[in-house]
């Protein structure tokens, strides 16, 4: 099986373009191809990318899987497990790992639920 050599027909709207343009044009174009990919990660996640997130910052299995439970519980899974440990201990003035075992506890929810529903991320 021979394949026609097209190769000068496909470059032509590139042949005059400087290698700066080039480069510009392949970070533009690598852009495209990984935005939807981007998106798709901003707007998606799992409990297991989200308890991943926790063992990250610092706390055991169980307390991630605490957190994470609870979170989906209350329909906040999206806004991110580390996310509102961090919004809590913002809130309380407190380091994120008091925040975090406060939630792990059963305490905070409430609060951690007024601050998302409220309006604000």
């Amino acid at each position: 099986m021979s394949r026609e050599d097209d190769f000068d027909i496909r470059r032509q709207h590139l042949k005059n373009l400087s290698e700066e343009e080039l480069e510009s044009r392949f970070w533009e174009l690598a852009g495209k191809i990984v935005d939807p990919i981007i998106e798709l990660a901003e707007k998606h996640t799992t409990p297991s990318i989200e308890r991943s997130v926790l063992l990250r910052m610092g706390f055991s299995s169980p307390e991630s899987t605490a957190i994470v439970e609870n979170a989906i519980d209350r329909g906040l899974i999206g806004k991110g497990a580390g996310h509102i440990v961090y919004k809590l201990a913002k809130a309380k003035n407190i380091d994120y790992r008091d925040a975090g075992l406060s939630l792990v506890d059963g305490d905070s929810w409430d609060e951690v639920v007024s601050l998302f529903k409220g309006g604000a991320n």
